[in-house]
């Protein structure tokens, strides 16, 4: 999962700066093509802050954080934001299409 608050944080203004000019991209995380981004291939967020859940939870329960194994997101997802490829003039392979966990129309 990504550190950098500042990305996220500005994540309409990141999408909004790459469609005015024309720049197809490839995101972290499926939220920048919910924003309207082309393409993103990353873990889930949701998945992220789950397991940071579960782990605090097993800390205020009582046991020590040195104790818990170093864990990484198994989940990873492919979200593909059509009306941004027409805009953009691109088609998308449907072998593409059919490997996406998410297609925004």
């Amino acid at each position: 999962m990504s550190a950098d608050a500042f990305f996220n944080s500005r994540r309409d203004q990141i999408v909004a700066l790459a469609a005015r000019h024309a720049i197809p991209t490839i995101y972290e995380f499926r939220q920048f093509v919910t924003a309207g981004g082309f393409i993103s291939y990353g873990t889930s967020l949701t998945e992220g802050y789950r397991q940071v859940g579960v782990y605090a939870g097993k800390i205020l329960k009582g046991v020590s954080p040195a104790d818990l194994p170093v864990q990484q997101s198994v989940k990873v997802e492919l979200s593909v934001n059509l009306k941004t490829a027409k805009a953009l003039g691109i088609n998308v392979p449907m072998s593409l299409l059919g490997r996406a966990d998410e297609i925004i129309e």
